[in-house]
């Protein structure tokens, strides 16, 4: 009896499940979410001088460059987007604790948080149309950083190797280090190289859109991320 049931192999978690395949709900919403994190970046980089407000390495870099006074760039819209996401993150780990064992509403509100909060930036964007160092253009980072952060949170809970949706580092670190010209078995190769991709193909799309204005990258950003978190919550509804 005992032997019968330690034989038994455990369930594969659903970091698990989405890691071996690419198909899986919860990997098709992370790339989603990865594709817009360029959509973002591209936003308050090019339109909102120079700053982050997903990939927070960078911002942190950025920030230790303008304290310098080097290549003219900013110390306040840094320290604005750095607080903010850090105040998203600590609500999206309190969401974390207290809806542990709720995964699909979990998704939910942090995802239709991220998504306000993008809209509210949308709306802030087209009210003010802002300029780089202004008040409009600080406040618009603060709610694309936090809805960010709060976002960041929720990946990092959900653990799901190679997909954290901002941070590609480690990702094509191991996409190198685990190829079989290195002498590794290239596992993880489709996974990796589709967040790259994805964000990429943010990058450029947002890109692309600024040349309109900021409303719509930023309107599709948080079009994007409700998106993601209806179709997700729908498709987990009888799980």
């Amino acid at each position: 009896m005992n032997s019968t049931t330690s034989s038994i192999a455990p369930s594969p978690s659903l970091a698990e499940q989405a890691a071996a395949n690419l198909r899986h709900p919860l990997a098709l919403a992370l790339l989603a979410l990865t594709f817009s994190t360029g959509t973002v970046d591209a936003v308050s980089y090019l339109g909102l001088g120079h700053v982050f407000t997903a990939n927070m390495t960078g911002n942190v870099v950025l920030l230790g460059f303008g304290i310098a006074r080097a290549g003219g760039l900013p110390i306040v819209a840094p320290i604005v987007s750095t607080v903010a996401f850090v105040l998203g993150a600590g609500v999206g780990g309190v969401l974390a604790r207290r809806l542990a064992d709720r995964h699909r509403i979990h998704i939910a509100y942090t995802l239709g948080l991220e998504a306000a909060l993008l809209a509210g930036a949308t709306i802030l964007a087209a009210a003010s149309h802002p300029h780089p160092a202004t008040l409009a253009a600080d406040g618009t980072i603060a709610f694309m950083a936090a809805g960010m952060g709060i976002r960041n949170a929720t990946v990092r809970r959900l653990a799901v190797p190679d997909l954290t949706t901002t941070v590609l580092t480690l990702t094509i670190t191991g996409l190198a280090a685990d190829s079989t010209i290195a002498g590794g078995t290239g596992k993880g190769t489709l996974r990796r190289s589709s967040a790259v991709v994805a964000m990429l193909a943010g990058a450029i799309s947002g890109a692309l859109m600024l040349r309109t204005g900021l409303t719509l990258p930023l309107a599709f950003a948080a079009v994007l991320a409700l998106a993601t978190c209806l179709a997700y919550v729908y498709v987990q509804r009888g799980s």
